[in-house]
């Protein structure tokens, strides 16, 4: 692996029905729903070019067609807002559309957070990509994409986010046994039970990917509920010797979106952290919480 590659391709996995937030997935996809002023795709977007992206591939499905509408020009809209003398919100409009390269692909094969990698294929090559699940946002101080591109080129190994949950909430995703000297994973184990668990640090979807993991997931063959899991293309990479490494979140937290309780906590993170409403919103809470 040529360690000095530079990273300027990012794929961003969003064909999920966001069964978790029905009713309001039913119509406008979840990588839409607003946080704040912005929707959670933009959120991400905008970590993935501070951070120094330049190309970015959506791997959506149908029905998501407000993706790309997002991340596309708008010339009546803006010419709307500039007659309007609505300039600062015409330049937002329009700087969205420029913030990367962005392309666009439906994805096909087996359910599972493996198949949109195999889908990429043609638009990653050899090259080591950024790849992001669209539930997940970090809030910190710096972009956290940014921390795993420096893991990556201080190492040439792929590296995952990773963070702690509670114990009982280890049945949710892919759980990892960490080499705390080195920040090397030792196994790595999708959905365990409580007991089955090696530890409550699990995985989280933004991470740096190699032609090697890519390569193994054309031979993994489907996992829990039948669907193509990376985890176990992960565990396979970890199994044969090679090193797969793990990244903190040095100064901030995870964000969760998918289901109603983690998205509220969401906005109401971002929320205090945005100068625009933070004042008066902390405020607001505040006083509501007394008079609860």
């Amino acid at each position: 692996m040529n360690k000095s590659r530079h990273i300027h391709k990012a794929v961003i996995a969003a064909a999920g029905i966001g069964s978790r937030m029905l009713p309001a997935t039913k119509a406008i996809p979840k990588e839409m729903l607003t946080i704040v002023d912005r929707p959670v795709i933009q959120h991400i977007v905008e970590e993935l070019v501070a951070s120094g992206i330049t190309d970015i591939l959506f791997v959506t499905s149908p029905g998501k067609e407000t993706i790309a509408e997002h991340f596309s020009s708008a010339p009546e809209l803006e010419e709307s807002l500039s007659a309007s003398g609505k300039i600062a919100l015409r330049d937002a409009i329009r700087d969205v559309a420029t913030l990367a390269n962005f392309s666009f692909m439906l994805q096909t094969g087996p359910y599972g957070n493996g198949t949109p990698v195999l889908c990429a294929e043609s638009f990653v090559g050899d090259d080591p990509f950024i790849y992001v699940w669209p539930d997940d946002l970090v809030l910190s101080r710096d972009p956290f994409t940014k921390n795993l591109i420096a893991r990556y080129e201080a190492t040439g190994c792929p590296v995952i986010g990773v963070d702690e949950v509670p114990y009982e909430e280890v049945h949710r995703y892919g759980v990892v046994d960490l080499d705390d000297e080195t920040g090397a994973i030792r196994r790595v184990v999708e959905k365990p039970t409580r007991a089955e668990a090696p530890s409550n640090l699990v995985q989280f979807g933004r991470m740096v990917l190699t032609r090697p993991i890519v390569d193994i997931l054309k031979e993994t063959e489907l996992g829990k509920g039948n669907e193509l899991w990376l985890t176990d293309a992960i565990a396979t990479h970890v199994a044969r010797g090679e090193r797969f490494l793990a990244e903190r979140i040095p100064d901030g937290k995870w964000l969760t979106t998918g289901d109603p309780l983690n998205n509220l906590k969401a906005v109401v993170e971002h929320a205090l952290d945005d100068p625009r409403v933070s004042g008066e919103f902390r405020s607001y809470l505040l006083t509501r919480l007394q008079h609860d």
